[in-house]
This record gives C-alpha cells, structure tokens and sequence, in this order.
C-alpha cells in the first residue's frame, strides 16, 4: 500500500515531542471512567471471540498498550515515531512494540483478534482515511474487534474538520461518515458513545467512541 503523504511530518513532529507527551498523558485513563469500561467491553468481546492478538495502533509511549495487557489481552503496540517507540519499551520490557503506518502494517491478513485506534486517526487527511479503515479491516479476523475514537465534528453533515493541534494537523469526523467507511469495509457497527467535553477540556468537541466488528 502506498504510504500516506502525511506520515513523515506526523512522524517527525511526535519524534519531537515524545519525552513531554510520555510524562503529560502518563496517567490518561485515570479521570476518564467511562473510556476504561468501553475498553474492558472491548478486552471482554475480544476474549470471547476467540482471544486473538491485539494491536494497539497509533500506541505512543505505550501506556494503554499496558492497560490492554492488564484487561488480559494478547496486545502490542504500533506507532509511526521511533522515539515513541523507545519510550513504550523502555516502560514496558515486557510488551512487543513495532515502528509501523497504520496505512501498510506489516501484519498478516486475519491475523488480529482487536484492533485499538484511540485518537490515532486524528491526523490522517479526509482523502487517506478509507485506505486507513481498509488497513484495520484487512488485518481483523472475522468477528474481530475494532474501538475506535476521534473527536466528533459539531455538525453529523460534515464529514471532516480540520482543527489546531499542537503538534500537527489535525481533523474531527463525523460519526456517521466514521460509521460508513467502516461499514464499506466489512466492519458493522455494534454501538457508539458520544463524549460531551467536560469544561475544563482544552478542546471543547464531543469526543466519539465507535465499537465496529469485522463480519
């Protein structure tokens, strides 16, 4: 597959940061007690779909790739920064992190039980992001779980927003847009949470989680 014209900035803009990012969002599930639940659903529909591999993509320094593992998942990390992959596997020795694009993993056809896509997304161009979901659906084995989240565009008309990010471009989807793509590529929706952003959120966007099952 041919590589995505936004990797090497996005690449280059978190090889920088990397240190900063690991230390800020160390604890990133610790106020979000409904995001933990969607997870354990998910851990718990993985394992009983046969408890195959998960990959955590777009993982970062690796701590929810470590969360994943506590749920009792089979589960490694994938992220396009070499530096975030350092991080990940000096914190956790213990867990498999590769440098990969989400658009051309080098994973087998049907090999994974679940795929993780938390906010990795978010700076994939409108134009890149059926081949992304094509790439997700391409490596689930049939009944494979897929969690997906992103930030929710104000308007469900609007397919994408561009939006400022600190790091680099970054866009917000709308969840019946997500929903189609998904669906084009043999992943059927099994349930969506919208976030509504708490006051003190830097980003004051509604924030979407998309549970999706390979058919």
């Amino acid at each position: 597959m041919t590589e995505l014209d936004s990797l090497p900035a996005t690449r280059d803009a978190y090889d920088a940061v990397a240190a900063r990012y690991a230390e800020q969002f160390a604890d990133t599930l610790r106020d979000r007690a409904l995001e933990r639940a969607l997870l354990a659903a998910f851990a718990e529909s993985v394992r009983a779909g046969g408890d195959g591999e998960v990959a955590d993509l777009g993982c970062g320094p690796g701590h929810v790739t470590a969360h994943l593992r506590g749920l009792g998942l089979r589960a490694f990390g994938v992220d396009a920064s070499p530096a975030m992959i350092e991080l990940a596997r000096k914190a956790n020795p213990d867990l498999r992190f590769e440098v990969g694009s989400m658009a051309a993993l080098d994973i087998a056809d049907g090999a994974l039980g679940g795929v993780l896509s938390r906010s990795s997304i978010i700076h994939t161009s409108p134009k890149d992001l059926p081949a992304v979901v094509a790439e997700f659906a391409r490596v689930l084995a049939p009944g494979g779980q897929l969690l997906i989240s992103c930030y929710a565009t104000d308007d469900p008309a609007i397919p994408a927003q561009a939006f400022g990010h600190s790091v680099v471009t970054a866009y917000r989807w709308s969840p019946d847009h997500l929903a189609g793509l998904l669906r084009d590529v043999g992943l059927g929706e099994v349930a969506r949470v919208l976030c509504e952003p708490k006051p003190t959120d830097k980003r004051q966007f509604r924030e979407l989680q998309l549970l999706a099952a390979k058919n």
